[in-house]
């Protein structure tokens, strides 16, 4: 059972939500928050699988919650919901170790998929709002960041391959390799730069100058 928090300062929204997600057989919502403070506070006490985090919440925003929920032990994979797809503070909140994010007037079977995607421990980067986002608010930095000059030839071509959105499977079949070696790269990867998800890489990757905007295929 997926244990879910819903995190959005209008209870209208919470309720929609809720309605949509407790159809599902393998979904559970465990709680609700109206501000981000309440959010951590919910997620401490709750233990979620997944927080659906708003962004825009009075006094603790969803980015600063998102820091602090991911930072637990164990942490929760957050989903951020947003209302404009080119939103700057959804970049802000996937640096601060979101897993994905998703428009509020998304169908309703994207936000159950979404959720199951999350709870698995993946994160949603292929949608084409996400690759704009990023490649409109990823800033490029002089140097390289501390550990990919670690990252072996092999590891910094799957690295380019994730920031462009390819899955493990997708990675496997171009690089010829099983989907195992595949998913043991990306592991090393992530271990190797101190990153949370695929989701940091994806934006390391444009702030280092190992993908620039435009080199999607």
């Amino acid at each position: 059972m997926i244990r879910v928090l819903l995190a959005d300062d209008q209870s209208l929204v919470r309720a929609g939500f809720r309605m949509i997600l407790r159809a599902e057989p393998d979904i559970d919502v465990v709680g609700e928050a109206a501000d981000g403070r309440e959010a951590v506070e919910q997620a401490r006490h709750l233990k979620p699988d997944v927080v659906l985090m708003d962004i825009r919440m009075p006094g603790l925003d969803g980015i600063e919650a998102t820091r602090q929920v991911t930072a637990l032990d164990p942490p929760a994979r957050v989903l951020v919901l947003t209302t404009f797809d080119l939103d700057e503070y959804v970049y802000e909140s996937l640096r601060a170790g979101a897993s994905a994010f998703l428009l509020k007037d998304a169908p309703e079977q994207q936000l159950v998929a979404a959720v199951r995607v999350v709870a698995d421990g993946g994160s949603l980067f292929s949608p084409s709002v996400t690759r704009r986002l990023i490649e409109r608010f990823a800033r490029e930095s002089s140097s390289a960041p501390a550990g990919l000059e670690e990252l072996t030839p092999r590891e910094q071509q799957v690295l380019r391959l994730v920031a462009r959105g390819r899955s493990n499977a997708e990675i496997a079949a171009e690089l010829v390799v099983s989907e195992h070696t595949a998913k043991t790269h990306v592991a090393s990867i992530l271990q190797k730069l101190e990153l949370r998800n695929r989701v940091q890489a994806v934006v390391l990757a444009y702030e280092s100058g190992l993908i620039r905007p435009g080199e999607w295929e």
